[in-house]
């Protein structure tokens, strides 16, 4: 994971997990430890990009709620922006 605090948002700009580690927890796990940094930073709000093959069901998971949908970014796919309220 990589990411970052300033302005009172945590971003979390990357964030993967071997195929064998999915599944099991970890990817909950770790986004909560950087959403408890977050907050312990002073952050209100976290931010996370993911396409449309990638992530979007588990960031969904963890209560992060859609409010930018680029369509055709990538070709036949879509490029989706989430927040999470951390206060």
């Amino acid at each position: 994971m990589f990411g970052a605090t300033y302005l009172g948002w945590l971003h979390v700009h990357v964030m993967w997990l071997q195929e064998s580690q999915r599944g099991q927890g970890y990817g909950s796990e770790l986004l909560a430890v950087a959403e408890a940094e977050g907050l312990r930073r002073g952050c209100k709000q976290s931010y996370v990009e993911t396409l449309s093959f990638q992530a979007l069901p588990f960031y969904e998971k963890c209560g992060y709620k859609v409010f930018s949908r680029l369509p055709d970014s990538p070709p036949g796919g879509a490029r989706y922006a989430l927040t999470k309220s951390l206060a």
